[in-house]
């Protein structure tokens, strides 16, 4: 009688000399997974980088506003803020050193009623406290330096930039290889054992048709796996563990949309990042105003919690008239008309919907009894800012 092997059954059938071995497996080829991956690289021993897709940085890497991030709206004693702002200046060396195109934009949050400008001004004081410069602008100089813009009150944030996320990977993927490390790409973990002798067991799937499945043997494992890190998380833990409820993730799909500069539409010139103030619990930054690199606006994310982390779909969500609606708040010519659609991404929040704020997750996990390996959950905005501390942080945690 045959039956399906499991996953788990295949990884205990293979002896320990039939393994590959290796110091650092990074799972996850996104930004944050290769800076981890280039970060471990430069220490001594070998480290791999699996990803599932058939490239890096397919899915929240490259599917986003490419904001470089100030660290401006977080709890002052948060990772998001903390990595955020360490992020932040270590990227802009990087891009420097490494020709990687972005622009010190500046950006401007924008308020349009006194509670709103109350907001602006607390925000103001929050970000004296951790030490990031912005500026409040006054009616008669946002007319004169943003005439398009509409607004009751500004508050600006001069070390807000844009970059270009696919050359950052590049970069990344190449720094990563050039110190030894490797990329395996359409390569896909499906299961994980703490091993006896210490590290751990991993079985991917290849992909390949003349070996479908490889087992890799750890010394320690840096779980990157962005939307999918709850299931990668899990994989190593029994089905009533905390880690199902603690690491579940929640998806939160945004749509970008494209000002179409066509005839009929308003002639619209921007020369920073323009973001309406967010909602209380900062689910989301609200549908704001980016540029990218070669200066077209794109419009977003707006915010719909969905069930799937594949779902990319651009139909559905809001009608395109409410999004125009709430663009139109700060930028009071544009109509629906004037938009299209352009690409979803996904968010992989660990803050339910209308729940309170979530941190980013970045642990090594001896106390729960697996020494060695990290997990990094709930890794959303500022995710790609934050990337090169997160990856020092890791390193720190492991070494």
């Amino acid at each position: 009688r045959q039956y399906a092997v499991s996953a788990a059954e295949r990884l205990g059938s293979y002896a320990s000399e039939d393994m590959t071995n290796v110091d650092h497996l990074v799972i996850g080829g996104g930004v944050v997974g290769l800076a981890v991956g280039r970060q471990l690289a430069a220490r001594q021993g070998n480290t791999l980088v699996v990803e599932k897709n058939r490239g890096f940085g397919m899915e929240t890497s490259s599917r986003n506003s490419e904001v470089i991030h100030a660290g401006i709206y977080y709890p002052k004693t948060s990772l998001r803020t903390r990595l955020c702002i360490e992020g932040k200046n270590m990227l802009y060396k990087y891009c420097q050193e490494h020709n990687v195109p972005f622009k010190k934009t500046g950006k401007w949050v924008v308020a349009q009623n006194d509670e709103q400008a109350e907001y602006l001004r607390q925000l103001a004081e929050h970000c004296a406290d951790v030490d990031v410069p912005v500026h409040m602008v006054s009616q008669k100089q946002a007319k004169h330096d943003e005439p398009c813009v509409q607004a009751h009150a500004v508050l600006a944030s001069p070390t807000t930039g844009i970059i270009d996320s696919h050359a950052l990977m590049s970069a990344l993927h190449q720094d990563l290889t050039e110190r030894g490390a490797d990329l395996a790409v359409g390569t896909e973990v499906q299961a994980i054992h703490r091993d006896d002798t210490g590290g751990y067991r991993v079985l991917v799937a290849t992909g390949d048709t003349d070996v479908p499945y490889m087992a890799v043997r750890a010394a320690s494992v840096v779980n990157a796996a962005g939307l999918w890190a709850d299931r990668i998380a899990c994989m190593l833990v029994p089905d009533d563990h905390e880690w199902h409820s603690k690491y579940k993730l929640h998806f939160a799909k945004g749509r970008y949309y494209l000002h179409t500069n066509s005839s009929n539409s308003p002639s619209i010139s921007v020369q920073r990042l323009v973001y309406p103030v967010p909602d209380k619990q900062i689910t989301s930054l609200g549908t704001h105003l980016t540029l990218d690199m070669g200066g077209a606006i794109r419009f977003g994310p707006d915010l719909e919690w969905v069930s799937s982390n594949t779902d990319y779909a651009t139909d559905g969500g809001e009608p395109i008239k409410k999004v125009a609606a709430a663009i139109a708040e700060y930028l009071p010519m544009i109509q629906a008309k004037d938009l299209a659609p352009g690409y979803t991404g996904i968010r992989p929040k660990l803050q339910l919907p209308g729940g309170v704020f979530r941190d980013f997750v970045i642990k090594e996990e001896s106390d729960a009894g697996f020494p060695g390996f990290v997990n990094l959950v709930g890794i959303e905005s500022p995710g790609l800012t934050s990337s090169l501390a997160i990856a020092q942080m890791v390193d720190r945690l492991l070494h």
